[in-house]
């Protein structure tokens, strides 16, 4: 069983995997588009990525406010899991991405990244820490 962690934006969508027994997650690419409206593309690659990666599950960022507000963003993630069920038919888990890009950008400070190369990964360390999160989360679940 494989777990696809997805960072949803506006231009990007940073994508993770986990690993065959769920522990751990990996990034696998950023996935770029040019406008919004161009979600088709985006829905043809995340298909061949669980193609390729087997994936029975998908872990989406759900971008709310720290008070816990849904702003225009959150809605947008939740319309683009509409459109990854019905294209995909996978069960999709939306999943607090609070703080995710700033450990991501933390992480690649940390790691002396330039800024410049850090714009190129940081979606994709962002998807790492959402799905790391829900596996993480799965794991004290089984645990207890």
């Amino acid at each position: 069983m494989r777990i696809l962690g997805l960072d949803y934006g506006s231009k990007t969508v940073g994508v993770a995997v986990s690993d065959p027994l769920g522990i751990t997650a990996q990034g696998v690419e950023i996935i770029r588009r040019k406008s919004e409206n161009k979600l088709r593309q985006t829905l043809a690659r995340i298909e061949e990525l669980i193609k390729q990666y087997q994936a029975d599950q998908i872990v989406l960022g759900f971008p709310k406010h720290l008070n816990n507000d849904i702003g225009d963003r959150a809605v947008k993630s939740l319309e683009f899991k509409e459109m990854l069920e019905k294209r995909t038919g996978l069960n999709v888990v939306m999943w607090d991405e609070r703080f995710t890009t700033v450990e991501a950008n933390r992480t690649l400070i940390e790691a002396q990244v330039s800024r410049e190369h850090r714009r190129l990964y940081v979606d994709q360390i962002a998807a790492v820490f959402i799905l790391q999160g829900y596996l993480d989360y799965l794991s004290n679940q089984k645990s207890e």
